[in-house]
Order: structure tokens, then C-alpha cells, then sequence
């Protein structure tokens, strides 16, 4: 089968194609860069505690090297403190491992991007394309073919395609899919440094400082090496920041926090940061699926943008992943836009409606209990993943949620369709792992409540209690799962049964083992059989030139006209580029007049493109290519597509 065609090696489009390959998908990236990062310290990112563990999980080892874990959240209130906040820096990410809120990690971007691309680099079933920039994409019944403009414009055959292109998201604007929303909310003069401030390890928000130009809202995050991100918020329609306005900016501040004066301090970036809020109207089309900045933008009161583009990727790799072992139902794959979509919507909702709150007045004002205290509890929530503004998303309503099954299931300390606690589990093997250390491998979790068996023998449990019934039961299940023991889970009896989705979201809790029960949720939760696949289309009859025709089937690859071919995942050695309907060209391998076709192209018109005879055989692939078989072309039944005009400025 083809593989998945990323567009875009942001983080987002990198750790998506590991995730894949984690289930054993192949994937092309395509990368319209040089293929690395320009390091830019000031543009830093924070992940919540689960998606730092799932980036760790996929082989990033720059989070630990270049990254820090907050020990604590200070808020600051003119001259007075608000709050003081120790986190937990328990490397399960959730509060049951200690006292306090799961400690966020913060990062620089470029050190994150890297991470990613040195565990892309003993990646077999990932291909990372440098310097290919999109500019028209084909569907048909059977997968989905992509254009790349670059040194040699190249055509790729994929089963599907993610667009993670960001804001100017190439792959959305083929798609004609709107991105309606708010420009500039907030703005933020940024700063990167190295200083000494009485904090150490602990971030910063100071609303109103008392010092003079000091604005509304100040926010100090730590890095390693003594390296802090200083954010000032700036008016929202307010002058251009000068760089001596900034550096009095950070004199002023710096004196502020340490007693009067300034300490030495070493400027290493600067820049100013603005915030839009968007979302995408539609983020599947067919085969194509929007992730990351392309689906959508936020930032604003604390929310994470990127944080929410790598739970995009967590979402749709499971489910991309057994639509391409075992075919997938539209339910399945619709799930991804009604889960996902639905989480960014809440988010930007709760967002929007605490602004007027934090940056005026009016608005909730008056329901929020403690004035000045409630704003501060607000922004912690963002900035710490708490809240509407920050918590890991639900999905209590997904497609995907299991029939009611009545006595049978049970309640527990983790809401249906949200993320579980990160237990410590007895795996298959015997050892013993934290339960998130087995997510993301595509298969389900079915993790049994037996207290005591940490002391037992495994060699005994297996064989007692409900442990035979229990494993004829996962065995039968219509997806593939895995059966895990743990002694003890939040507001779980002893002998509950828990279903967990490959991205750690409970599916459902039952009281014993209940197998048509269990069974019921798993095939819920694969969105039930498979669609049958349709049979490939018959060749054309020849038809009247003009008229719109079914593309022939290739009998050795589809060539362009300067005999370029189109392979799956090879770059071709010569430019393939689209022409013209050519009278009396032929398809390699038939007599037939070529087909009229539709296609998504950037900057142009979508029109007819005509194969020129075969030639020559396929080029070799490059060293490490997936290996080439010959594609159909695509059916002239696609839907036409057409460039449109940026949705931001």
C-alpha cells in the first residue's frame, strides 16, 4: 500500500510521521525548507506533561538536554504575590504521581524540530524531501496523488494526505476550506536572555508592575543555562517596538524584579510575538487531512498552539495508521475532525470569553468569584493546563463512544473519552511500565484492576481469578489489543476492566469481565467494519476529443511529458510538469486518447494534464527510497479545487 504524505516538517508534521511509523506506516514528508532550523531562542514552546511524553516516546532526546520542567508558578500582582504554586516534576506527567499540577515543559522550537528530525534519521519507514513545495493534489477512489514544485518537480503517490503546512497552509488553501477567525488578539514583545532572577526554575506572571512602562502584563518562563523568555504584552493597536524601547523595556523590568537595580545580563534574541485565533471550517476532505497550524491558531491567555498541533497528530495517527493495516470506516476517520475540532472550538471559545474578563473588564466579569484572584486563577489554568483554557481535551461525544451497555459499566476517577491516569501496569512480559509507555503502538489497552498481584508470581495470576476468561476475551476482540495488570487506578473497584484507545483516552470501564460488552466497545471504537473498497475502474472507451473521459489504467507507470514518472515515495530525475490536452497523445501501454482530469493546483487554474507514450523505464529510486511500483491516474472524477487568497496577513 502507498504510503501517508505529510506537507510540512514543523514539529507537528515531524512527530506525526514518527507516530506512524511507531505503528508501522511508511510516510513521505515533504519538506519545502532546506531541512533544518534556524535557532531562534526566543521562540520558545510549552507542552503539557502528557504530550511531552508522547514527543519522548516517539525518540526525541532533546527535551531532556534542552528542555526544563517549571519547579513552580508564582503570580505577582502590582507588588503583591497572588499565588505561589509547586509543580510536580513526576516524569508520568499526571498529579497522581505527587502533590501539585503536572510540571508543563518548555523548550525552544528549533531544539524540539531537531529532536525530531535526528529520530526521523534511524527511521526506515520515514522519507524526509527537502526543498519540495506543493502546488497541486489528485484524489480518486484509491488514494491520492501530490505535486511538488522544486529541482525536480516530482509527482507522489500517497494513500493519504496530512497537510501540517501551518498558517499559510498550502494543502487548505486546495482545498478551498475557509479559515475564518480573529487577527492579531494579542501582541507580545519577546525577549530571550541570560540573567540571574530570584527565582529560579519557577515561572513568572506579573500583572500590572508597579515601575513605570512596565504595561499590563509581563511573564517570565525558564530555560536552561540561566536562559529566561520574557514576554511584555503589548496594546493591541499600539506603535512598532523599537529595539531601544525594548531594552529599556528589559532594564526596567529586570531592576524591578531584583531590587532596584539592574543585574548583568546577556541578550541573546528578540522579537515580537502576535496571536491569531482561527479554525479551519472543514478538517477532512476525502483523503486529505488538515493538523496543526493549518487547522487552526491560538495562543492567547496561556493556551498552547502547538501543544493542541501535536495532540492533532496523537489523534490521527491511530486511526490513519488501521485505515492502512485494515481499511477504516468513515466513521473512523471522521472522528478525527468531530474529536478534534470540537476540542480547538471549546478552547478558542474559552479563550474569547475570557479576554474581555482579563484585558478590560466586562464580559464574565461579574460571575467570576474574587475579582482580581479569579483573573489570576484563569491564567494559571492556561499557563499550567488546567481549566477550560488548558486541560487535556474530552471527547465524551465522539462517533467513536461505545453503545450503553447498562449495569455492566462502571464509573471511575477518569471520565469516559478523557485521558487516563498514568498507572504503573504489569505488561505481557512481566516487567513493569507506566501505562502511557504502552500507548501509541496502534493496537488497543485493556488494562484489569487486580490489587495484590505486585506481589504475586505472574506465573500464578495469569492462571487465577478472572485472568483465563479475561484473556480468551481480548483475544476475540475485532481490533487488535493488549492485556495489561495494574494494582490499583483511581475510583476503580478491584476486577474492573478498563478500554483504552491507543492515544490513552478511556473508552469505557467495566464491572468484572463482560466480553459481548467489551467486544461492543472495541467495535465501537474501531468505528465498526471496514467499508468494502470499491473494484478499480475499468479503462475508457475512447471518446470524443473535448469530452470528459475515465483515465486508462497504466501499464507501466504514468510519464509526464518529459517522461517523468510517478512512483510511490521515488523522485524522479527529470521536472514533471502538468500539460495541455495534447491531440493524439497516448497512455503508455493503450491506444486510447488521454483523460481529461481535475486537479488542486497553487496559483493556477485546475485543467486537463495529458501523459506523453512511455519512453524509458522508471529511474532507479535513491538510496533509502521506498521502493516504486507504477500508479493508476487519478479518475477525472475528483472534485476541483482551486487556489485562494491568504486567509492571514
Amino acid at each position: 500500500m502507498d504510503p501517508v504524505i505529510i506537507v510540512g516538517a514543523g514539529p507537528v508534521g515531524l512527530a506525526l510521521s514518527l507516530a506512524l511509523a511507531s505503528q508501522g506506516v511508511p510516510s513521505i514528508v515533504l519538506d519545502e525548507g532546506p531541512g533544518k532550523e534556524e535557532p531562534r531562542p526566543a521562540r520558545t514552546v510549552v507542552l503539557r506533561a502528557d504530550m511531552a511524553a508522547m514527543v519522548e516516546r516517539l525518540g526525541c532526546t532533546t527535551l531532556r538536554d534542552e528542555g526544563v520542567r517549571w519547579v513552580g508558578w508564582r503570580s505577582l500582582r502590582r507588588k503583591q504575590q497572588m499565588r505561589h504554586i509547586e509543580l510536580n516534576l513526576g516524569l508520568g506527567g499526571t498529579e497522581s504521581d505527587g502533590d501539585g499540577p503536572a510540571a508543563p515543559l518548555h523548550i525552544p522550537q528549533h531544539a524540539l524540530a531537531r529532536g525530531l528530525r535526528d529520530a526521523i534519521a534511524g527511521q526506515e519507514l520515514v522519507r524526509l524531501v527537502t526543498e519540495a513545495r506543493l502546488d497541486a493534489i489528485e484524489q480518486d477512489a484509491h488514494g491520492i496523488t501530490a505535486h511538488t514544485r522544486g529541482p525536480g518537480g516530482t509527482w507522489w503517490r500517497g494513500s493519504h494526505l496530512v497537510g501540517c503546512d501551518g498558517a499559510r497552509s498550502t494543502v487548505r488553501k486546495l482545498l478551498s476550506v475557509r479559515f475564518p477567525g480573529r487577527t492579531a488578539v494579542e501582541r507580545h514583545a519577546v525577549a530571550a536572555l541570560r540573567t540571574e532572577l530570584p527565582w529560579a526554575g519557577e515561572a513568572l506572571l506579573h500583572r500590572q508592575p508597579p515601575w513605570r512602562g512596565g504595561g499590563d502584563e509581563i511573564t517570565a518562563r525558564p530555560l536552561p543555562d540561566g536562559v529566561w523568555r520574557i514576554d511584555w504584552l503589548l496594546p493591541p493597536r499600539g506603535d512598532l517596538v523599537t529595539p531601544d524601547a525594548l531594552i529599556t523595556k528589559i532594564r526596567d523590568t529586570l531592576a524591578g524584579w531584583c531590587g532596584g537595580e539592574t543585574p548583568p545580563y546577556e541578550l541573546i534574541d528578540t522579537g515580537v510575538h502576535t496571536l491569531h485565533h482561527r479554525l479551519a471550517r472543514r478538517w477532512r476532505v476525502d483523503r486529505v487531512f488538515l493538523a496543526g497550524d493549518a487547522a487552526h491558531l491560538l495562543g492567547a491567555v496561556g493556551t498552547q498552539g502547538l501543544d493542541e498541533g501535536l495532540r492533532d497528530a496523537d489523534n490521527l495517527a491511530w486511526k490513519l495508521a488501521h485505515a492502512w493495516h485494515h481499511g477504516a470506516s468513515d466513521t473512523l476517520l471522521d472522528s478525527y475532525q468531530s474529536e478534534r475540532r470540537a476540542a480547538v472550538a471549546s478552547r478558542l471559545r474559552a479563550a474569547d470569553q475570557s479576554l474581555p474578563v482579563l484585558r478590560g473588564g466586562g464580559g464574565l466579569r461579574t460571575y467570576i468569584p474574587g475579582g482580581t484572584r479569579g483573573h489570576d486563577t484563569l491564567l494559571a489554568d492556561g499557563h499550567l493546563g488546567r481549566g477550560p483554557l488548558g486541560a487535556p481535551p474530552s471527547y465524551p461525544h465522539s462517533p467513536l463512544a461505545p453503545p450503553d451497555a447498562g449495569a455492566a459499566r462502571v464509573a471511575v476517577g477518569t471520565a469516559e473519552g478523557s485521558p487516563v491516569e498514568d498507572v504503573r501496569v504489569t505488561a505481557p512480559d512481566g516487567t513493569t511500565v507506566r501505562l502511557r509507555d504502552r500507548l501509541g503502538q496502534g493496537r488497543l489497552l485493556v488494562v484489569l484492576v487486580a490489587p495484590g498481584t505486585g506481589v504475586w508470581d505472574r506465573r500464578h495470576w495469569m492462571s487465577a481469578g478472572v485472568m483465563p476468561r479475561l484473556v480468551d476475551a481480548v483475544r476475540a476482540l475485532p481490533a487488535k489489543a493488549e492485556l495489561l495488570v495494574t494494582e490499583a487506578y483511581p475510583g476503580a473497584a478491584a476486577h474492573t476492566v478498563l478500554l483504552v484507545r491507543p492515544d490513552g483516552h478511556l473508552v469505557a470501564a467495566f464491572s468484572g469481565v463482560q466480553p459481548a460488552e467489551l467486544y461492543a466497545a472495541a467495535d465501537a471504537t474501531r468505528g465498526g467494519a471496514a467499508k468494502t473498497p470499491e473494484e478499480p475502474p475499468e479503462p475508457a472507451k475512447p471518446a470524443k476529443q473535448g469530452a470528459a473521459r475515465s483515465a486508462p489504467k497504466a501499464a507501466t507507470g504514468r510519464k509526464d511529458p518529459k517522461g517523468a514518472t510517478v512512483t510511490k515515495g521515488a523522485k524522479v530525475t527529470k521536472g514533471a510538469t502538468s500539460a495541455k490536452g495534447t491531440k493524439g497523445a497516448k497512455m503508455a501501454g493503450g491506444g486510447s486518447k488521454p483523460a481529461s482530469r481535475t486537479t488542486s493546483r497553487a496559483g493556477k487554474k485546475a485543467g486537463p494534464r495529458t501523459p506523453s507514450p512511455a519512453r524509458s523505464q522508471p529511474p532507479e529510486a535513491p538510496s533509502g527510497a521506498l521502493p516504486k511500483t507504477p500508479v493508476k491516474a487519478p479518475s477525472q472524477a475528483n472534485a476541483q479545487t482551486r487556489d485562494r487568497t491568504a486567509d492571514i496577513n
